[in-house]
């Protein structure tokens, strides 16, 4: 049967000598499995750019439950990026929210307010140049609130630090209650070094409550580019 719905492509791989295998986040399924062939022909219908990750999908699907792998029966860009491909800044957010995603999203099912949150996020990391260099603290803090762990407040995040022997400044402490609660573009004005401790506790956050939530390889890369 089919169905219409949104999509953010989370990764691919080569399957066979022209075909991907694709995972897509979907506003109507969840995380979801697709097969399609021919891609990485020079006859391909779809080009392999429409599967890049964090892509912007219209897609319309075959959906059936037995299957851990369906197909896709039409796709087009629903949003195209300005600015996430070509500033060095934004593409290196882009790599780590994408990570994030691949870690964290696992449930096969309809989530319409995340994938909603999620769409959002990436619509304003394209348009707006504000307080960028910050996007990811604050895409981390309310990101969680949908995953279902999101902090009362800073003491809640401290203690459970605490708890894991990962020690917590006034300073950090003093950031962390900034964040929670803010949109992305609220200002703020810190130094590069608290910058990266407080996204290393946040992980650390993650990785207490997100099983298998592993190292991200674009942590160095965004320490790099980040003043």
């Amino acid at each position: 049967m089919l169905h219409k719905t949104k999509g953010i492509v989370i990764s691919f791989v080569k399957y066979k000598e022209t075909s991907i295998i694709v995972k897509i986040y979907t506003e109507a399924f969840g995380i979801q499995t697709y097969i399609e062939n021919g891609v990485r022909s020079a006859k391909g219908k779809n080009k392999i750019a429409l599967f890049q990750p964090l892509t912007l999908l219209d897609l319309v699907v075959y959906h059936d439950t037995k299957k851990e792998i369906n197909r896709i029966s039409e796709i087009k860009c629903l949003y195209p990026y300005h600015t996430v491909t070509v500033d060095i800044k934004k593409s290196s957010i882009g790599i780590f929210i994408n990570e994030v995603l691949n870690n964290s999203l696992k449930e096969h099912s309809e989530n319409t307010p995340l994938f909603n949150f999620l769409e959002d996020s990436l619509r304003y990391l394209d348009q707006h140049e504000e307080q960028i260099e910050n996007f990811h603290l604050y895409f981390l803090i309310n990101y969680c609130f949908y995953l279902g762990f999101g902090p009362d407040n800073e003491d809640d995040v401290v203690s459970q630090l605490q708890e894991h022997a990962i020690p917590v400044n006034n300073e950090e402490k003093k950031l962390i209650k900034e964040l929670i609660g803010q949109d992305f573009g609220a200002k703020l004005q810190i130094s590069k070094s608290l910058r990266i401790k407080a996204l290393e506790l946040m992980l650390v956050y993650y990785k207490i409550h997100v099983e298998g939530f592993g190292n991200l390889r674009s942590m160095s890369i965004l320490k790099e580019v980040l003043e």
